[in-house]
């Protein structure tokens, strides 16, 4: 009976914290996140949907937005510290920003549901060489809602140089998918 107790409160509690506050860090087992298999939809030109307006305080304190990059492709990375499909994707983000900058290929990151102290520890760490927009509250994600699932996260947008969403990837990219992608979508003209 006592065993039976102990498992009826540890359900209580699992579920109570699951269903908790949706700003926390997430807790193991947490099904509010979708895992994804980092494989990138392109969109064709005619079905491509306008990005939302995106635009917040970045983590260093500064400002970003999609606007400022008017006319330029957009890497967006939704990510997180506490996601480890992010943390084994960033070096794969740095070198593809690195190497497409020339090109006029802009990366913009959005932290999703972190804290701040974790989210600059992570950054400090992986030093992506590109603005993040720091969104506790996952407004952006939110703003994306149709084209990617607010709870998908890694998550990484293609905008085209008219602002529209050129292609997807839910879940860590892999390097040489998302290097042609963004190829592809900065050949059109």
């Amino acid at each position: 009976m006592r065993a039976q107790s102990f498992a009826a409160v540890a359900l209580l509690i699992a579920v109570a914290g699951c269903a908790g506050n949706q700003g926390s860090q997430p807790q193991t087992g947490d099904t509010r996140f979708v895992a994804g298999d980092g494989k990138i939809t392109l969109f064709e030109a005619a079905d491509r949907k306008v990005a939302p307006q995106v635009q917040g305080e970045t983590l260093d304190g500064g400002t970003a937005s999609l606007a400022a990059h008017k006319g330029k492709i957009v890497v967006l990375n939704f990510w997180a510290s506490w996601c480890a499909p992010c943390r084994a994707e960033a070096p794969v983000l740095k070198d593809i920003s690195a190497k497409t900058k020339a090109d006029g290929v802009e990366f913009l990151g959005i932290d999703f549901k972190d804290r701040k102290a974790d989210a600059l520890a992570f950054e400090r760490s992986h030093q992506s060489g590109y603005p993040s927009i720091f969104d506790q509250p996952g407004k952006v994600a939110l703003s994306f809602q149709g084209t990617v699932p607010p709870a998908a996260i890694p998550s990484t947008l293609i905008i085209d140089r008219q602002g529209r969403i050129a292609a997807r990837a839910l879940g860590a990219v892999k390097y040489t998918d998302l290097l042609a992608a963004v190829t592809k979508v900065g050949d059109e003209r």
